[in-house]
């Protein structure tokens, strides 16, 4: 089965986002993950969509969320 042009979206609840930096700072460091293709980050929201051609790994993205000091609370 072709999954050529699919994409999987995928919401994560994040604490801890204040301000344009934390926003500059979570696309860049979701955006460079292997198979992301886009990182939305709404801060009036708290919430984190993530684009890619396949499922994410959540595991990876709380990694990295809580490396750059903030706190994937889950999905959406």
């Amino acid at each position: 089965m072709a999954t050529e042009g699919v994409t999987v979206t995928t919401t994560y609840a994040v604490s801890g986002m204040t301000c344009g930096h934390c926003k500059a700072t979570l696309t860049q460091v979701i955006g460079e993950l292997d198979g992301v293709t886009g990182v939305d980050v709404d801060l009036d929201t708290g919430r984190v969509t993530v684009v890619g051609a396949s499922e994410p790994d959540d595991t990876l993205i709380a990694e990295v969320v809580d490396d750059a000091g903030y706190e994937l609370t889950g999905r959406v």
